[in-house]
C-alpha cells in the first residue's frame, strides 16, 4: 500500500504537475481582449485614396502601406516578437502596426527597444529593394500629378498623413531623382557613352604625343649645347650629343606614336635624365629666352627661303615637258608624214560650218590633254554625231595632233585640226598683243635672270603667256566666221556630263556665259587689276565677281554686234607697259567682257583641281566639267594624286604609242 502511494505521488509530480504548470503558463501568455481588438482594427484599416496605388506589393492584409522604414517595435512577450519578426522579410506588416497604432500605443512603444532590420539573405534583400523602388517611383509620380496632395499631409496625427510621411521619408533615402521624360537606363547609357567618345577623341588627339615630346627634347638639347655653361662641361657635352643622336635615330620620319620603335620610351627617359642634368648646370632663364628667340628667327628665315625655292621649282616643273610627252608627239609626227595625202584627211568636213551642230573650240599644243577632252566629252554625249571639235595648235604639234585623231577618232564626232600659222590675218599690225609679245621689253622681262629673281610673281613668267595660242580666244569670230554660238574649252578639263544644253542656253544679250568665282576674296577684280591706276578705278568695281576661263559659252552674233574684239584691242594698247595688269588672259578677259557676262550655275564648271587639295568631293561628282587649273596638271608628276584618276581614266595607257614613250598612269 505504501509502495502504491509512493508511485502515485511520483506520477503526480512528474506528469500531472508539469501539465498544470504549462497550462497555467499558456493562459498567462494568451493575448488580452484589447490586444485582439488592436489587431482586428489594424487588419480592417483601409486608405481609400492611396490603397490602389500600393497594391503592387504581395500582402495578406487588405491595406498596403508605402515603403517600410526598417524599424521594428517589439512587445514584452516572446510570441508577439516572433510574430512581428517573421513578417520582416517583406518589411510591410510592422510598418502598418507602427503607423496605425501611433496614438493608442504611444506609451507601450516608448517602453520597447528599437532595432534596424538587416537582411541576411542577399536575394531577399535585392527583391525587397526592387519592390520598394517601384512603389516609391509610382507614388512620387502620382503625388506630383495630384492637386490635393498637400491636404492629405496637413494633419500629422491622421493615419493617412502618417502613411504619406513614411513614403516621403523613404523617398528621401532613394537614389537621385530621374530627369522627367527619361526612361530608367536610357540616361545612364548616354552618360556612359559620353566619356567613351571623349576618350576616343583624346586618343586621336594624342596619337603623336610621344613624337612631339621627343622633338621637344631635341630642341631643348640643342639649346643646352649652345649655352656657355654647357660648353665648359665636356663630359656633359659628349653625353648630350650622344643622346641627341639616339633620339634622332629613334624619331626618324615618324609622325605617329605607332611608328616609333619599341625602345622609344627608354630613349625618352634617358634623354629626360640628361636634360635634368643640364638644367642643374644652367638655370639662367634670360639666356634661355635669348637663345630660343635666335632659334625662332633662324627657323623663320629658313622657312622663307624654302618657300621661295619651292615656288621656283614648282614653276620650273610646270614649264618643263616630261620626257614621255616629248617623245609622244615626235613619234606621231613621224607616222603622219609616212601617210599619203588621202589618208591625212578627216571625214565629215561638211559639218564644220553647220550652225545647228554643237561646235567646240580647243586651242592646245598638248596632244594627250586634247585627247582626254574629246574622249570625255563624247563618252557622256547623248548625240555624239552632232558634236564638232575645232582644234587649233602650233606648227610643231600640228602633224602629231592630226595623226592622233586620224588613228583614234572620237566616235561619230567630227574633228578639225588647224595650224595657227595658217591664220595670215593674225599679225603684229592687227593684234596689239602680238606686237607686245615680240617687243624687247617683254623679252627682257622673261629671259633676264637678274630681273626674274627680283620679281616674286614667278607665275607670270610661264611661257604659256608668250604663246599666241593663249590669246587666240579673243579672236573667235574671225576664226569661225559662219558660226553663231561656240563652246570654248581649255585642254586641262575633263567633261563628266552631257553638255548639249549649253548650246541652247539663252545668254540674255550677253556675250560670255561663265561660272563666277567670287566665293573667296582672291577671285575678285582687285586681285587681277591695278586699281591704283585711274583708268581701272574709274571704270571697274574692285569687289566685282570674277569668272573662270576653261569652259565658256560665247554668243558670236552678240560678239560681232558689240565689237568685242575692238574693245580687247583698246585695253591691250593701254596696257603696253603692264601698268593695268600683269600678263595672262584672265585680266583682259574680265575687262573685255565687263557687264557682258552671263553667270552659269556653279555645277557646270568646278575649278581648283590643279592647285587646291581641298575641293569638295561632292562638288566634283556633281560637276559637268572639272578643271585642273594651276601648275599641278594631271599629266605631270607634281599633279595632285587624289584628282589624277578623274583624268587618267580617259587615257588608254595600253596604246602602242604611249607604251613606246613610257607614258604610265
Amino acid at each position: 500500500m505504501n509502495l502504491r502511494n509512493v508511485v502515485i505521488g511520483m506520477l503526480f509530480i512528474t506528469v500531472i504537475a508539469p501539465i498544470a504548470l504549462y497550462t497555467d503558463r499558456f493562459a498567462a501568455f494568451a493575448p488580452s481582449s484589447s490586444r485582439i481588438d488592436f489587431f482586428e482594427d489594424v487588419t480592417s484599416f483601409t486608405l481609400p485614396a492611396d490603397s490602389g496605388r500600393l497594391n503592387v506589393l504581395p500582402q495578406e492584409l487588405s491595406t498596403v502601406f508605402k515603403d517600410p522604414i526598417g524599424v521594428v517595435y517589439t512587445t514584452n512577450t516572446n510570441s508577439t516578437q516572433e510574430e512581428v519578426a517573421s513578417s520582416s522579410d517583406d518589411g510591410i506588416i510592422q510598418d502598418s502596426i507602427a503607423a496605425a497604432g501611433a496614438d493608442s500605443q504611444s506609451q507601450a512603444v516608448r517602453e520597447h527597444k528599437s532595432r534596424v532590420l538587416s537582411a541576411t539573405d542577399e536575394q531577399v534583400q535585392s527583391q525587397t529593394d526592387a519592390v520598394i523602388r517601384r512603389v516609391t517611383d509610382s507614388a512620387i509620380a502620382q503625388q506630383e500629378s495630384r492637386s490635393d496632395g498637400t491636404d492629405a499631409a496637413s494633419n500629422s496625427k491622421d493615419p493617412k498623413s502618417l502613411a504619406s510621411n513614411v513614403v516621403t521619408q523613404r523617398a528621401s533615402q532613394d537614389p537621385p531623382e530621374r530627369k522627367p521624360g527619361v526612361k530608367p537606363g536610357k540616361a545612364s547609357e548616354k552618360d556612359h557613352l559620353k566619356p567613351k567618345v571623349g576618350k576616343q577623341t583624346d586618343q586621336n588627339a594624342m596619337s603623336d604625343a610621344r613624337v612631339r615630346q621627343l622633338r621637344d627634347q631635341l630642341i631643348r638639347a640643342k639649346v643646352y649645347l649652345s649655352l656657355p655653361a654647357t660648353k665648359n662641361n665636356q663630359h656633359y657635352t659628349r653625353e648630350l650629343r650622344l643622346r641627341i643622336k639616339e633620339v634622332a635615330r629613334v624619331l626618324g620620319e615618324a609622325t605617329r606614336d605607332s611608328e616609333l620603335p619599341k625602345n622609344a620610351n627608354d630613349k625618352l627617359r634617358t634623354m629626360e635624365q640628361s636634360l635634368t642634368k643640364g638644367k642643374q648646370i644652367q638655370d639662367d632663364c634670360a639666356i634661355w629666352v635669348k637663345k630660343l628667340r635666335a632659334m625662332l628667327h633662324s627657323t623663320e628665315e629658313q622657312l622663307r627661303v624654302h618657300k621661295k625655292q619651292t615656288m621656283f621649282l614648282t614653276q620650273l616643273t610646270a614649264k618643263t615637258l616630261p620626257k614621255g610627252l616629248h617623245c609622244f608627239p615626235l613619234r606621231l609626227t613621224t607616222e603622219y608624214y609616212s601617210l599619203n595625202t588621202s589618208q591625212q584627211q578627216f571625214p565629215n568636213q561638211e559639218k564644220l560650218e553647220d550652225p545647228l551642230l554643237y561646235h567646240s573650240a580647243l586651242f592646245s599644243d598638248n596632244v594627250l590633254a586634247a585627247a582626254v577632252v574629246l574622249n570625255s566629252t563624247i563618252t557622256h554625249a547623248k548625240e555624239p554625231s552632232k558634236h564638232v571639235f575645232h582644234i587649233v595648235t602650233d606648227r610643231l604639234n600640228y602633224a602629231a595632233m592630226r595623226m592622233w585623231f586620224l588613228v583614234n577618232p572620237p566616235g561619230k564626232a567630227t574633228v578639225q585640226v588647224q595650224n595657227i600659222e595658217e591664220f595670215t590675218w593674225l599679225n603684229a599690225s592687227y593684234s596689239p598683243v602680238l606686237k607686245q609679245l615680240g617687243s624687247p621689253s617683254m623679252i627682257d622681262y622673261y629671259f633676264r635672270s637678274h630681273r626674274a629673281s627680283s620679281d616674286s610673281n614667278l607665275k607670270y613668267r610661264n611661257p604659256k603667256y608668250l604663246s599666241i595660242l593663249n590669246h587666240l580666244r579673243f579672236y573667235l569670230p574671225e576664226i569661225f566666221p559662219k558660226l553663231n554660238k561656240l563652246l570654248f574649252v581649255d585642254d586641262d578639263i575633263v567633261v563628266q556630263k552631257d553638255l548639249a544644253a549649253l548650246w541652247s542656253l539663252d545668254l540674255r544679250g550677253n556675250v560670255n556665259g561663265a561660272v563666277e568665282t567670287c566665293g573667296e576674296s582672291f577671285h575678285r577684280f582687285d586681285r587681277y587689276l591695278n586699281f591704283s591706276n585711274p583708268l581701272i578705278s574709274k571704270n571697274f568695281d574692285p569687289h566685282a565677281c570674277g569668272w573662270a576661263y576653261g569652259m565658256n559659252v560665247f554668243d558670236l552674233d552678240q560678239w560681232r554686234r558689240q565689237n568685242i574684239t575692238e574693245v580687247y584691242h583698246k585695253w591691250q594698247k593701254l596696257n603696253h607697259d603692264r601698268s593695268l595688269w600683269k600678263l595672262g588672259t584672265l585680266p583682259p578677259g574680265l575687262i573685255t567682257f565687263w557687264k557682258r557676262t552671263y553667270s552659269l550655275e556653279r555645277s557646270w564648271h568646278v575649278l581648283g583641281l590643279g592647285y587646291n587639295p581641298s575641293v569638295n568631293q561632292k562638288e566634283i561628282e556633281r560637276a559637268a566639267v572639272i578643271h585642273y587649273n594651276g601648275n599641278m596638271k594631271p599629266w605631270l608628276e607634281i599633279g595632285l594624286p587624289k584628282y589624277r584618276g578623274h583624268w587618267a581614266k580617259y587615257v588608254d595607257y595600253e596604246h602602242p604609242y604611249l607604251r613606246e614613250c613610257n607614258i604610265n598612269p
